[in-house]
């Protein structure tokens, strides 16, 4: 019998491009519709001071529902309610004084569970070279995925890796991996031009030969796919797999096939077998249902996940940091690694040592530009937002923004001379008129980008000296943030602000669009303002080990 996976359609995205010249697909993240519901349910439970019977068997519904819209494998979702039911029942919820975050943590541990439970770590060989060998179907990402795994082995676990193009059936697949392998750094071994010509078995076992002989310490072998699960298939990947007897087998399963990937590894495990399973196109709108339930079904843990088109969108997978993510509790852990591989240790303290000095008046544009380049380096501004907690509530603000406002902002800096830059105090009309000519932007924006430095420099100084986090005005891309507690207790004990005794300005006032909360700053596509913003205590951690 010959199984057929389903093809996502249309074939290739056509959504918008953002601003490197990556496609990005339209609709929610995978988990983002389960989320959205789980939130939902959770809030009914607010404000309860004890749960009946009736609020579990109602909640355990809802969450059922969800599951079972997200295309969870119906064992998992059965064997998941029922867990969460008895433990809902339990004295553990019965006895807390907040049901709902008692059930909030027992739905986060029940997930964690069947996501794998521990994060599971690569098993390297005791005498080099380590072998990988990818199986999958045709268009689930192998090929590039090879690419990403070589880069993160390379710059990461500090190995020398070797790509071996192994998939001889597909047009053009040995040119792909050759272009990933150039774009990772990475060799890649292709004695085989492929398109139907050549032996994979043989080019895996001359492979070897060549790994030691070069003394590379990682081999990962790039297998062939078919549209479907066939015989012809399975053996070849199984001779592959008796030629390099690898130390380990990842399954590439595309997150957007739905239970299918269930047959589908299933077909696998019986005829080839394998170690572990990588999650790709993690990114996509379909509903996730494959990464919530391959690990239960085949007890084979999620290793990778892939979330995007370039190499670096590549992370192990967490199931406690996807479980945090999925009830909308962040991943700060995640967003915590980001920063430190993407900020210099030296500069940060210095950049530190300005803010702390003078006010922070020796804090400049330059070194404004450089930590929002630095930020750039940890990823797309919406992903990053993303991983923050209670990112849900400006979802529809990150989806709409555009990542080339931070090209502008780069461009308004370039444009200014580097006197402008030490001191944009000296920034008078017709100077902001060039700059706005130079960098193809008009002089509002010259003057809030300005302006918005000001209040910056001002947040900045105050944390780095101590005094606590006055607000978050300014700061590139972070949404929903304005003048703190204190500014709020003064605007209240005062008087109301006056407006301008010119009419034709007084109107322009009050027909100027105001902030609603969980906007983006105006610099990043929103309008500013919103509610008070409280760093979570990791990131307050973080920093003060920076300072």
């Amino acid at each position: 019998m010959r199984l057929t996976a389903p093809r996502p359609w249309p074939p290739s995205a056509a959504g918008p491009v953002d601003s490197r010249g990556c496609t990005r697909l339209n609709g929610s993240p995978v988990f983002d519709t389960l989320s959205d519901r789980l939130s939902a349910t959770f809030k009914n439970l607010r404000g309860k001071g004890r749960l009946t019977d009736a609020d579990i068997d109602a909640t355990a519904r809802e969450i059922r529902i969800a599951l079972l819209e997200a295309d969870v494998a119906l064992p998992v979702v059965k064997d998941f309610i029922a867990a969460v039911k008895e433990r809902a029942a339990g004295a553990e919820v019965r006895g807390g004084l907040n049901p709902a975050q008692q059930v909030i943590k027992i739905v986060n541990e029940e997930l964690i569970r069947i996501l794998g439970g521990e994060t599971r770590e690569l098993r390297f060989a005791k005498r080099p070279p380590t072998v990988i060998m990818l199986a999958g179907l045709q268009g689930s990402g192998k090929t590039t995925l090879a690419g990403k795994l070589a880069k993160w082995m390379k710059e990461s676990k500090h190995q020398t890796p070797m790509l071996v193009a192994a998939d001889l059936q597909r047009p053009n697949a040995v040119t792909q991996l050759q272009v990933v392998g150039e774009r990772a750094g990475v060799p890649v071994f292709a004695p085989e031009p492929g398109n139907g010509v050549g032996d994979p078995v043989d080019v895996a076992r001359r492979a070897m030969d060549e790994a030691r002989a070069k003394q590379h310490s990682v081999v990962i072998v790039d297998t062939a796919g078919r549209l479907g699960i066939d015989a012809e298939m399975m053996q070849q990947a199984a001779d592959i797999r008796d030629a390099v007897e690898p130390d380990e087998i990842l399954f590439v399963v595309d997150a957007m096939i739905g239970q299918d990937a269930l047959t589908t590894a299933r077909a696998f495990e019986d005829g080839v077998g394998f170690d572990g399973v990588v999650l790709a196109k993690l990114d996509g709108d379909a509903r996730g249902g494959a990464a919530l339930s391959i690990a239960q079904v085949t007890g084979r843990q999620v290793m990778f996940a892939s979330n995007g088109e370039k190499l670096e969108d590549f992370d192990v997978f967490h199931p406690e940091r996807m479980a945090s993510r999925i009830l909308g509790m962040g991943d700060m852990l995640t967003l915590i690694e980001k920063a430190e591989q993407s900020f210099d240790a030296e500069e940060a303290a210095k950049t530190a040592a300005k803010l702390q000095k003078k006010g922070g008046k020796d804090f400049t544009l330059d070194d404004f530009l450089a930590q929002v380049q630095s930020v750039r380096k940890m990823g797309p501004i919406t992903k990053i937002f993303g991983m923050l907690p209670g990112a849900a509530q400006f979802k529809d603000q990150l989806a709409n923004f555009d990542e080339r406002e931070i090209d502008r902002i780069e461009a308004v800096i370039y444009s200014m001379t580097p006197a402008e830059r030490t001191d944009p105090n000296i920034i008078n009309g017709s100077r902001r008129a060039r700059i706005a000519k130079g960098s193809g932007t008009d002089v509002s924006t010259v003057s809030g980008l300005v302006e918005r430095f000001f209040e910056a420099r001002k947040m900045m100084s105050a944390m780095a000296s101590g005094k606590g986090l006055p607000g978050m005005p300014g700061m590139p891309g972070m949404p929903g943030t304005s003048g703190g507690r204190k500014a709020k207790q003064q605007a209240k004990k005062g008087k109301a602000k006056r407006g301008s005794g010119n009419p034709a300005k007084r109107a322009g006032q009050a027909s100027s669009p105001q902030p609603e909360p969980g906007q983006l700053p105006a610099a990043f596509g929103g309008a500013g303002g919103g509610t008070d913003f409280e760093l979570p205590d990791e990131l307050k951690d973080l920093l003060g080990k920076q300072n």
